[in-house]
């Protein structure tokens, strides 16, 4: 499940080319087409879920859905969905990040008169196609096109400000709902119908190249979700479908308040009395997109922090005892194999590493992290690292390694001066270097090592500094924004990276 392989980390909005934010068109084959002739077997992707508040993958409108920000235009004007002319005349958008609003305002109203063209003309082969999607895929659906709906319908307003039978899901409301909502459910529908045939066909491309996808699974969803609203039996809510308490984490190298991510926790015991129904179809969607998954945040598994829901900083929290062995013991009956890789970052205790290890999940590793005065830090070093291990230079909430090098930031985290410096002096030491290139001596070290698994960010194969970092954790504006250019992916690059990947028999 594991053999030793690297692979690069690059999420589908970061792709060029496509209309303001990268997709599934050509740019994402030209990319699998990098990764192969570098000799990458892994392309890992942030979740690929619709987003919502500040655009980030992590706190979405559906765990289910797909993004439809990502489908690409180009194929709908091919299937005759939409005219030549409706795609070649669009606005100019940034190349080197997403203009969010721009993006989603323009491909909404084509989406929407594809839809209305897959609808009016549809073919006697489509038909069947669409149809079968639907009822393959109607436990989630039918919530999250209504969801949305009536999200329309409110403004974008959340959905604990609806009106009452809608909000608290009266069976005859849902239904005058659905009746009046009809045209807009199919349109939700179309667009997922179109997401995941070309996630597919971009699977496909990834298998003929033996190239497996990491995708993640947050464990928290957000609070505006189709989830929420449609299992609010499963959270921490009150009468009027607030939260009670929520989920963050405490201070840490990121912030010295900690992080108030502000997600709905579960009610554990809830999800436990139903046999985890919904983790089960979670997952298994989850395993049906990806070879692979990561884990987000899976100390919360063992122990989570418990932030009272009107607290100011997560700091105010505490740590409550997680579902533990139970929750992935009822995960394997029904799944089966797990191919999780578990994001074991952050405050980690023995309970969690036991917990881990009873089920074999690899857990991760980041160099970035190797070097400075956090105590764990010495797990971090090569040195210490196991087989059963996916290595990283840097993660997606990390700055590029040349920025967190060149650039690190005081204020962002709790070091001081001093400390960057004797870090500085102590990765040099350690790594064997004086003024080479930074990015490169990190990827080396990664694929070097007995990891199994070796990842490296696209930033850091580019060698781009902070002005490509993907987030910045704690702040709510300006992530998830970086797209690199087409020309980017050179052949002294691929060349470059397939030769250490040859040298260390990855």
């Amino acid at each position: 499940m594991f053999p030793r392989r690297s692979g690069i980390l690059l999420h589908v909005s970061s792709l060029p080319g496509g209309h303001g934010i990268g997709d599934f068109g050509e740019s994402a084959y030209d990319f699998i087409e990098f990764l192969a002739g570098s000799g990458q077997k892994i392309w890992q992707v942030l979740p690929l879920n619709p987003t919502g508040y500040g655009d980030s993958p992590y706190q979405c409108f559906s765990a289910f859905a797909g993004n439809p920000l990502f489908i690409d235009l180009g194929a709908l004007r091919e299937e005759g969905l939409l005219p030549g002319f409706a795609t070649a005349s669009g606005p100019i958008f940034p190349a080197e990040h997403v203009a969010y609003d721009r993006v989603i305002a323009f491909k909404q109203e084509l989406l929407r008169q594809a839809a209305r063209t897959f609808f009016a003309d549809r073919t006697e082969a489509d038909r069947p196609t669409f149809d079968v999607f639907c009822q393959k895929n109607e436990e989630w659906l039918e919530d999250y096109a209504l969801f949305m709906a009536c999200k329309k319908v409110f403004n974008d307003t959340a959905w604990v400000h609806w009106d009452a039978g809608i909000r608290q899901r009266d069976p005859a409301a849902l239904k005058e709902w659905r009746n009046e909502l009809s045209p807009e459910l199919e349109f939700h529908r179309f667009a997922q119908f179109q997401f995941f045939r070309q996630w597919e066909k971009v699977r496909d491309r990834c298998r003929r190249h033996g190239i497996s996808i990491m995708g993640d699974i947050p464990i928290y969803v957000a609070h505006d979700s189709a989830d929420v609203w449609a299992h609010p039996e499963l959270f921490r809510l009150d009468e009027q479908g607030q939260p009670t308490a929520v989920a963050g984490v405490p201070p840490d190298y990121f912030s010295a308040t900690g992080q108030l991510w502000g997600n709905p926790l579960y009610r554990w015991d809830v999800s436990a009395s139903s046999g985890h129904r919904w983790w089960i179809s979670r997952c298994r969607a989850s395993l049906e997109m990806f070879d692979l998954v990561r884990l987000d945040h899976f100390r919360g598994f063992e122990a989570y922090w418990e932030v009272p829901a009107t607290a100011s900083t997560a700091a105010e929290g505490k740590w409550v005892e997680g579902p533990g062995a139970e929750f992935f013991k009822v995960l394997q009956a029904e799944l089966k194999e797990l191919p999780f890789v578990a994001e074991n970052l952050g405050v980690i205790t023995p309970g969690v590493e036991r917990l881990r290890n009873s089920f074999g999940f690899p857990g991760m590793s980041l160099l970035q992290f190797a070097f400075g005065k956090d105590p764990q830090g010495p797990s971090f070093r090569p040195h210490n690292y196991s087989r059963e291990l996916v290595a990283y230079t840097g993660g997606h909430d990390n700055d590029t390694t040349l920025g967190w090098w060149t650039s690190p930031g005081v204020g962002e985290s709790t070091r001081t001066e001093e400390d960057i410096r004797e870090e500085h002096q102590f990765t040099r030491a350690y790594l064997g270097f004086q003024n080479e290139e930074v990015n490169w001596i990190f990827i080396r070290a990664v694929l070097a090592s007995v990891a199994n698994t070796a990842m490296i960010p696209l930033q850091d194969a580019l060698g781009l500094g902070s002005e490509a970092r993907m987030n910045l954790p704690a702040t709510v504006s300006g992530n998830w924004r970086w797209r690199y250019r087409a020309d980017s992916l050179t052949k002294e690059i691929r060349e470059r990276l397939r030769a250490l990947t040859l040298l260390y028999d990855r």
